[in-house]
């Protein structure tokens, strides 16, 4: 189980304790956290779960796929660095204390 802090585009930020295997998508729309839609269900086809992780924790995920690279061309708001798709990122105790930005927009 790893505690992920999501951080809406206007500041508000929800902490859910998401069990392993959960995607970091999964977590956020079962616990009512705005600015992750998730429209394809966590398939890597839509982009609308597109997130900005704390640039020193980039090391703790596993890296994107070309699928996932792929998608991220598509997102709607500014691609960064630290741009990733949430339903690619799955909870473990390796990620506990996550800090995870959304974007103004996902579509």
């Amino acid at each position: 189980m790893a505690n992920i802090t999501f951080v809406e585009a206007s500041g508000q930020s929800t902490t859910v304790n998401l069990a392993d295997g959960w995607s970091l998508m999964q977590g956020a729309t079962a616990n009512g956290v705005d600015g992750i839609l998730g429209e394809c269900g966590g398939s890597c086809a839509c982009a609308t779960c597109h997130c900005y992780v704390d640039e020193s924790r980039l090391g703790d995920l596993s890296p994107a796929s070309e699928g996932e690279l792929g998608m991220l061309d598509n997102v709607a708001a500014e691609r960064r660095p630290n741009s990733r798709l949430a339903c690619q990122i799955k909870a473990s105790a390796a990620l506990e204390g996550l800090l995870v930005h959304l974007p103004a927009t996902q579509e």
